[in-house]
């Protein structure tokens, strides 16, 4: 089946998202930082199972193709994106459905799961944290200068929104996400991770240079019964590096 895009007001903004396959299992995808469902789930929108899912990628907005308005990074940003991405799926008209977060979107699902937990059926996270270390913040300030950044990952991302654009998001995000680093433990939802109750599974690539295996640990320990998965090769992209192993221990989670 093919992919079809679209554009729906949610929440004051245009959000734009990707659908395909016709399973009666609803899946949200939620990109990672300057992400889209076009840059960061390709994979996924082309192999998971069509009859058992119905796979929906959606660009945050100020991000992908939900511009505008410009993204910014006020302090709740990711409980604004948790809303916006619960209320989208709303507006489509699935009563229940379950979600996978990458990286900054890992983060997302956490919130909207604990948030809304009587619309979330199964969670699958990876590359997320729940809190800011003093060294996730040196890190960060490690990709600060997109002209740093390596040709792969930075030229579809230079196409989608133009050198500029790109340059001062990238910056504005990792101000936004350093912020966190001041509130006790670094706060970012570590309060939240008891009040999820749905079927949990955290994967984390123990070669993420990104975001420490800490994070991902700390995370199946404070959600109940949850379950975690390290991939030995895997890096923070690791649902893109071994999309087939990937689809597949999420589709045999989500059965």
């Amino acid at each position: 089946t093919s992919v079809t895009s679209a554009r729906i007001q949610v929440n004051g903004v245009h959000l734009h998202y990707q659908q395909t396959g016709e399973g009666s299992h609803a899946v949200l995808l939620l990109p990672g930082m300057l992400g889209s469902g076009q840059t960061d789930f390709g994979p996924q929108l082309k192999s998971m199972n069509k009859q058992l899912f119905t796979v929906v990628a959606w660009d945050p907005r100020g991000y992908g193709k939900s511009i505008p308005p410009s993204r910014d990074f006020p302090p709740d940003f990711f409980e604004r994106d948790a809303k916006d991405a619960v209320d989208l799926m709303q507006a489509l008209k699935f009563k229940k459905f379950s979600l996978l977060g990458w990286s900054d979107g890992g983060i997302t699902a956490l919130i909207a799961a604990a948030k809304y937990p009587n619309l979330i059926h199964k969670l699958v996270v990876w590359g997320a944290n729940a809190s800011v270390t003093q060294e996730d913040v040196r890190i960060y300030n490690g990709i600060r200068d997109v002209s740093k950044w390596s040709e792969k990952v930075k030229k579809p991302l230079e196409e989608l929104y133009g050198h500029k654009y790109f340059a001062e998001t990238c910056e504005a995000w990792v101000d936004g996400i350093s912020r966190f680093a001041d509130n006790s433990d670094g706060n970012i939802c570590q309060q939240l991770l008891p009040d999820i109750k749905c079927p949990t599974f955290i994967i984390h690539g123990e070669k993420d240079p990104l975001v420490p295996q800490a994070h991902a640990e700390y995370i199946h320990k404070n959600i109940k019964g949850s379950r975690l998965l390290l991939m030995p090769e895997g890096k923070h992209n690791l649902h893109l590096r071994f999309a087939e192993d990937f689809n597949r221990e999420v589709e045999d989670f989500l059965r």
